[in-house]
């Protein structure tokens, strides 16, 4: 199959899922917004949960890509923290697929995908598993941090800002700001070296 064909059922069906959820997002609608016949689904995937994975790995995929853009290494890490959660959130807002799979919302609609979901979620913590490296690398984090857990532990913060934003409705960026700002000084509290250490 052509890659661009490809590209247009994948928007194609993230949209539908975005839109309505895996359960009620039907192939054929899916078909009929990519402009192919549903037979041309299915060379493109081999199912429909397929090609709902398809879908949210691309995107997670250009989620950790547009993270990853404000890493500069010359920056110190804590900022670069502060930055990436900036511009994750930012992005999640935007892409419901993604946001929804790290949220869990997608976990009781495919049990036996735990697996592959938390796969997907492990590549969205990989920039920060970079960062904190990094803050141990230029002095600034502990050298006895525990990167893979922190990297968790961080990814976990998030997802409660992002059902806090689900649950104020979204209205109330400053607030949101504010506890994201707080949240990140307490982290980084914890992993800096401490002087005199």
């Amino acid at each position: 199959m052509e890659r661009a064909k490809k590209e247009c059922i994948l928007n194609a069906a993230a949209r539908a899922f975005a839109k309505v959820g895996f359960r009620k997002a039907s192939v054929d609608d899916i078909a009929r917004d990519a402009g192919v016949a549903k037979g041309t689904i299915y060379l493109a995937c081999e199912s429909k949960e397929d090609l709902f994975y398809q879908s949210v790995q691309r995107d997670v995929r250009a989620w950790v890509a547009k993270v990853a853009s404000c890493i500069d290494p010359r920056k110190p890490a804590d900022e670069l923290l502060g930055d990436v959660a900036t511009a994750a959130f930012a992005y999640l807002h935007q892409h419901t697929l993604v946001r929804d799979l790290l949220t869990g919302i997608y976990y009781g609609q495919l049990p036996g995908w735990t697996e592959r979901f938390e796969d997907l979620r492990s590549i969205g913590r990989n920039n920060v598993v970079e960062i904190l490296r990094l803050g141990i690398r230029q002095g600034r984090f502990r050298a006895d941090l525990d990167v893979e857990t922190t990297a968790l532990l961080l990814e976990d913060l998030q997802l409660a800002g992002m059902l806090q934003e689900t649950r104020l409705g979204g209205g109330q960026p400053d607030v949101l700001k504010r506890r994201m700002t707080a949240g990140l000084q307490l982290v980084l509290d914890g992993l800096r070296v401490r002087p005199g250490a």
